[in-house]
């Protein structure tokens, strides 16, 4: 009967070739050690051998790293990779991290709270956390702070972060549209609170499980209609819970006719071109019996007629940013990256 043969280690490779277990070891690991014609000797060996090279397991337990780096999205991942802001977001991280040889974690759907957090621990070598989480999950990235973590449009205490300055880029849309001289503004907010159902919203001074995202935003709108004569506790404000046609088109569709509006400020380019589309289907023309703005510059906003009036944030840069800081290749704190508007035809300005 044959004896069984033993499976090819570094030991045994490195006493095949005459070589150190180290040599042998920076074929794999550390290939800029080597000549290529070392490399490649030894890679033969190994494959000749039956050798797969180290166990991604062992490397972790020995060096305490894993190559990969972890993003915690407050959406599920049909949403996040759908969405085009979100997906630009991601684009800008996997360009980073495959020029880095890391590799991409996705944890999704974190701002559910039926849902317990996902342990953490041993998982990635840092953390990008995108958009508002409850408080739970917030308490559970909190616990590994000796790990890199990144927020990016939110804030944690003492953590680095990427934003925008959401307040003031809501300002400088809300002053350009209001500029116009409407008289029945109506505000579309896009997830005001991680609980709260699509529909009007009632104004409270204290919501349970604010988006922060969305509550910056619409303390610009607020400062702008204050500005212009109008008190933001009379303009209605309308939650949609989703970011797509599917979730904003019943609440606009609502809106348009309980509030007959003359200037819609929507927290979203989806929120905004979805008005456009039920406006039209209404035969309200826009920017004539309606002046409409959104938030985010996504492309399909620019490559309809009319042209949609906007705020632009570049999320690919975003995630870039974000991603070099966790990776260490970026040493800054807080990134503020700049915006600025798209003036479309859907609320030219005023004459």
């Amino acid at each position: 009967m044959s004896r069984r043969r033993r499976p090819a280690t570094l030991k045994s490779i490195a006493a095949h070739l005459g070589v150190s277990t180290a040599t042998v070891s920076n074929a794999f690991n550390r290939p800029d050690q080597l000549s290529s014609t070392r490399r490649e000797e030894i890679l033969a060996a190994a494959r000749a051998l039956g050798y797969e090279g180290p166990s991604s397991r062992g490397r972790t337990l020995r060096t305490g790293r894993t190559d990969i780096i972890g993003v915690m999205l407050s959406d599920g991942l049909g949403y996040s990779l759908g969405d085009s802001v979100a997906s630009g977001f991601l684009a800008g991280i996997a360009e980073v991290l495959d020029a880095s040889g890391h590799h991409l974690l996705l944890l999704t759907d974190a701002a559910r709270t039926d849902r317990q957090p996902p342990s953490l621990n041993g998982l990635a070598d840092g953390y990008l956390i995108y958009g508002s989480i409850p408080e739970e999950a917030t308490v559970a990235l909190l616990r590994h702070q000796h790990q890199p973590l990144v927020t990016v449009d939110m804030r944690l205490p003492g953590l680095a972060s990427v934003q925008i300055d959401h307040r003031a880029a809501a300002l400088a849309i809300a002053r350009h549209a209001l500029a116009g001289g409407a008289q029945r503004p109506a505000v579309v907010a896009l997830c005001m609170t991680l609980d709260s159902p699509g529909g009007r919203l009632e104004r409270r001074t204290h919501w349970s499980q604010p988006n922060a995202v969305a509550i910056e935003r619409l303390a610009g709108f607020d400062q702008a209609l204050e500005e212009t004569g109008h008190d933001p506790d009379r303009v209605p404000l309308w939650n949609v819970d989703g970011n797509t046609f599917e979730a904003a088109a019943p609440v606009i569709e609502a809106l348009l006719a309980e509030s007959s509006p003359d200037l819609l400020l929507c927290m979203s380019d989806r929120l905004a071109l979805t008005a456009l589309s039920l406006a039209e289907q209404r035969g309200l023309p826009v920017p004539g019996a309606l002046r409409l703005t959104g938030f985010d510059g996504i492309d399909e906003g620019q490559r309809r007629r009319p042209t949609l009036t906007t705020v632009y944030q570049d999320s690919h840069a975003k995630g870039v940013t974000a991603a070099r800081m966790v990776t260490g290749e970026c040493q800054e704190h807080d990134v503020l990256h700049p915006v600025w508007l798209i003036h479309g035809d859907t609320c030219p300005t005023a004459s």
